[in-house]
């Protein structure tokens, strides 16, 4: 059974689902994040080291998560958002730059696609992956959110916006 919770962040309402493996997703108040709660059960309690972790990420206290994660995508998916994992706080990266990491430097395309269907955006901090040229490119949560999460990382973290 799928179990949620919402919490109010610096972002926005951000809602958070998982099973008893883990934390699936966390989702904007977005119309592209809608979510249809009529058959999960809401757990405030199952979240509780979900939603502490997120508040000491806000105040600039915790750079890094450390959450039992049960996301459900493609063996490909999974080795690009464990890729996200691996980018510091504070720090980007660019498409090209994960997909020759993941062995592939054509797969650009298919890293960006894998990024955009990440579920636990924030946690798998997709947020951090740039255009090569610096550029903004899609979230999930719209620009602006990625732009707030991409300066409160600077901040707390003494690096420039685009290391």
């Amino acid at each position: 059974m799928t179990l949620y919770t919402q919490i109010d962040s610096p972002v926005g309402q951000l809602t958070l689902t998982g099973t008893a493996r883990g934390l699936t997703g966390i989702w904007f108040d977005t119309p592209r994040h809608v979510q249809d709660f009529s058959h999960w059960r809401r757990d405030d309690a199952a979240f509780a080291a979900a939603c502490t972790q997120l508040a000491e990420y806000f105040a600039g206290t915790r750079k890094q998560f450390s959450l039992p994660l049960a996301a459900e995508g493609t063996p490909f998916q999974q080795r690009v958002w464990a890729a996200l994992c691996e980018i510091p706080f504070g720090e980007t990266t660019s498409y090209g730059v994960m997909a020759r990491a993941l062995g592939d430097a054509k797969a650009m395309r298919a890293v960006g696609t894998a990024n955009g269907r990440n579920p636990i955006g924030i946690v798998v901090p997709c947020h951090r992956v740039i255009g090569k040229d610096g550029s903004m490119t899609g979230y999930a949560g719209g620009i602006e959110r990625k732009q707030w999460l991409l300066a409160h990382e600077a901040r707390y973290s003494g690096k420039s916006l685009f290391a």
